[in-house]
């Protein structure tokens, strides 16, 4: 059987799936709790920090937190494993040319970056359930410390920075022009239901590519001034968002469109794409 097929019948297992489901619920978790920081932010109540560690120090704190913890950190590695079999699955395309190819490229490098990205929520959560974890922020700034350090580390931090900011306008892009509806199957959903998850992916990824943007933008800061303390990652960036004109009204806008993101991946734990 062709790694291919293999990655298929995983993809396809009830087993996968169900927990996939739970690392979604879970992912939504993490954004509504960062909308909840963002908003403290903005009006004054918060003194955490507005990031995923904020949001897992959040659940921490919480009676039942750790536990939920670890049940977070386990579906997100359920969701990551899922998009792993998807990698495996597009690399049957490498071997044709023209589009078939690009397209399996496209396919394979979104897929490795929510591996990725889901991977690390995983980690951060599993740090936390088990007493340990330190902000976000923090550990962004010493590893452009360490970057600096290395030969062309200025350079490494800067494209970092660009390639953020580059993600931060397909996250806009893809919510305007609604490609994230290829990620959900509302087959069976009702035709509101399809139009309240338009409506919440297209705010969602708008607003979560406008804090990619400024976190892409002070990683790129941080390399033109070869200071690693502003690379303070999404904290940095709520706080820089809120020290603009208008920044509370922009920053509670911001807020309200990351819990819209965090609604949307519950529909899409509810809907999930047909693999």
């Amino acid at each position: 059987m062709s790694a291919q097929q293999t990655a298929g019948r995983v993809a396809r297992s009830d087993a996968l799936e169900h927990l996939a489901r739970v690392g979604l619920l879970a992912y939504g978790l993490v954004h509504l709790l960062i909308a909840w920081l963002a908003l403290q932010l903005a009006w004054g109540g918060g003194g955490g920090s507005t990031d995923q560690s904020g949001a897992m120090q959040t659940l921490a704190s919480e009676p039942f937190g750790k536990p939920l913890l670890w049940v977070v950190g386990i579906g997100l590695i359920a969701l990551a494993l899922w998009q792993l079999t998807e990698v495996l699955r597009w690399t049957g395309g490498l071997s044709g040319s023209g589009d078939a190819k690009k397209k399996a490229v496209t396919g394979i490098v979104k897929c490795v970056a929510k591996v990725v990205v889901y991977a690390f929520l995983a980690f951060t959560a599993l740090r936390f359930a088990a007493g340990g974890g330190s902000s976000s922020s923090s550990q962004q700034q010493q590893t452009t410390s360490g970057t600096f350090a290395l030969p062309g580390g200025r350079f490494l931090v800067g494209v970092a920075g660009l390639v953020v900011i580059g993600v931060g306008i397909y996250q806009v892009i893809k919510g305007l022009r609604t490609k994230f509806l290829d990620e959900i199957d509302t087959s069976s959903a009702s035709s509101q239901e399809v139009r309240v998850v338009r409506r919440l992916g297209q705010v969602g990824y708008v607003a979560k590519g406008a804090a990619f943007v400024v976190v892409g933008g002070l990683l790129t800061y941080a390399a033109i001034t070869f200071d690693p303390s502003k690379a303070t990652g999404l904290d940095g960036a709520m706080h820089t968002i809120l020290q603009a004109p208008f920044g509370r009204l922009l920053l509670t806008l911001v807020a309200l469109g990351i819990a819209a993101f965090g609604v949307f991946c519950f529909f899409r734990a509810r809907y999930p794409q047909r693999t």
